[in-house]
Order: structure tokens, then C-alpha cells, then sequence
């Protein structure tokens, strides 16, 4: 009966998406290892990053875990598997972080219960974070004896300050849903993560696709520009191709007609 159970639960290891009101859902399913990223699954997360990109239907993407867990990291038991090298090994584990954070559409990380080591980086790696009831936040590399990986120290000092991200790295703070939103490290504590997650992204979605992917993408540049008039000279090229869309004199002119049936 043991191995039937065991053999059930491995049935559940995929990456599964949803898609619901022009957002995919993507879940990284492995209950049995709290959801640990391995490099099968690390590649399944690419591909379905990728399919996302390529739907034309889907404007936004949220990424949760199998409950009851969200990702326990990185599952170092295939590093140096089928004769490749550990650094191989990590190297293809921490892709699917990265598709997740080069994804061009607006992502958001549904976290639904710990988020331990690696396992941060890929609620890092979205742009936004909603943390669940069981959301737990805990680096937990140095306690194992092992150094921060897969851009884990950018992506946390980015998000914390150099302060914040120092307490949770370097002296092993471990932060709940409510800490992790005064601390900024989430957007905002709610009850069900997923839910919150797809109302906010659908949001996102509803915006013209290639706008919201264009302001994404202009957002990362600009963000990386010493002042506010470099900024308008990056965002101008964009904003005037915006004005000539179809999407905005679509949009202009139904506002127009809502604001002249209130006149009435």
C-alpha cells in the first residue's frame, strides 16, 4: 500500500497550466518534494513560459505551487546526473527561474506556502508578489552550508535594500505573509492567493498585449537610467506609437462616448 501511495503522489509531478480570463496559471506540481525544482521540471517551467509568450490570448502570467507547499528550492540530488557536470546541473535548475523572470508579459507569484532557498527566486523572479495565509519566506542557503545561486542576491537586494535583503539572507530571517508585505517583499497578504493573483493579473491582460508587453519592457530599461529626462527620451518612442494604434482610438473613443452618455 506504501508504494501504491508513493507511486500515486510521483503520478502529480508536471507543470500544469491553467488558463482562466487571458491568464496562464502555471503550478509546479511535486507535493511529495514540497514542489523543489528539478531539471525536468525546470525545463517543463521554460517550455510553458514560452507557450504563454506564444498564445496570443494570454496577456499575463501567475505561477504558484502545489498546495500545500510553493517551491522548497532547488532538488540538488540530480547535479552531476548522467555523467554532466554539477555546474551543469545547476545551471539548467536555475533556467526555469530565469524564464520566469525574462518572461515579457506581467508575471505575479502566487505564493501559497513556504518559499524556501532557491525557491525564493522564482517568487523573486515575477514582478509581483501575493502571499497566501501559509506564504513563508526563508532563504535558508546558509544554514545549509551553501551559497545563494540563480541571481538569488540581485534579485533580493532589488526588492529588499541591502538591508532587508541581508537580514533574510545573511542572518537567516524568516518572514510570514505579514512581515513579507511590511517589509515590500510581497504587494499585498490576502487570504487566497491564486484568486487575488488572476483578478490582479487579469487586469493586465485586459490591456492591449503588445502595450503591456512594450511598458514591461520599457520599465526595465528605464529603471536602470540615471535620470527622469533619459527616461522620456526612452519612453516617448513608445508612447508615440501608442497614439497611432488602433487599440487607443478604440479606447479614447469609447471613454469619449461614456463621459457624453453621463452629460446627458
Amino acid at each position: 500500500m506504501a508504494d501504491n501511495a508513493a507511486t500515486d503522489v510521483e503520478t502529480k509531478r508536471e507543470i500544469r497550466t491553467e488558463r482562466r480570463d487571458g491568464v496562464a496559471v502555471i503550478t509546479v506540481s511535486d507535493p511529495a518534494r514540497r514542489n523543489a525544482m528539478a531539471i525536468d521540471l525546470a525545463e517543463d517551467l521554460v517550455a510553458a513560459v514560452k507557450d504563454a509568450e506564444a498564445d496570443e490570448a494570454i496577456g499575463a502570467v501567475v505561477v504558484t505551487g502545489e498546495p500545500p507547499g510553493f517551491c522548497a528550492g532547488a532538488d540538488l540530488s540530480q547535479l552531476g546526473a548522467a555523467g554532466g557536470s554539477r555546474e551543469d546541473g545547476l545551471r539548467r535548475i536555475y533556467q526555469g527561474f530565469l524564464a520566469v523572470a525574462e518572461c515579457t508579459l506581467p508575471t505575479i507569484a502566487a505564493v501559497n506556502g513556504a518559499a524556501v532557498g532557491a525557491g525564493m527566486n522564482l517568487a523573486l523572479a515575477c514582478d509581483v508578489r501575493l502571499a497566501g495565509p501559509k506564504a513563508r519566506f526563508d532563504s535558508r542557503f546558509l544554514k545549509l552550508g551553501l551559497h545563494p545561486g540563480g541571481g538569488y542576491t540581485w534579485m533580493a537586494q532589488r526588492i529588499l535594500g541591502p538591508q532587508g535583503a541581508a537580514a533574510v539572507t545573511l542572518f537567516g530571517e524568516v518572514l510570514d505573509a505579514q512581515e513579507a508585505e511590511r517589509t515590500g517583499l510581497v504587494w499585498r497578504a490576502v487570504d487566497d492567493p491564486v484568486t487575488a493573483a488572476v483578478e490582479l493579473a487579469a487586469r493586465a491582460a485586459a490591456a492591449p498585449r503588445e502595450l503591456a508587453v512594450t511598458t514591461k519592457r520599457t520599465m526595465r530599461v528605464t529603471d536602470t537610467l540615471p535620470a527622469q529626462s533619459a527616461a522620456v527620451d526612452v519612453e516617448i518612442r513608445a508612447q508615440l506609437a501608442s497614439l497611432d494604434s488602433p487599440a487607443f482610438a478604440e479606447r479614447l473613443a469609447a471613454l469619449k462616448a461614456q463621459v457624453s452618455g453621463r452629460n446627458k
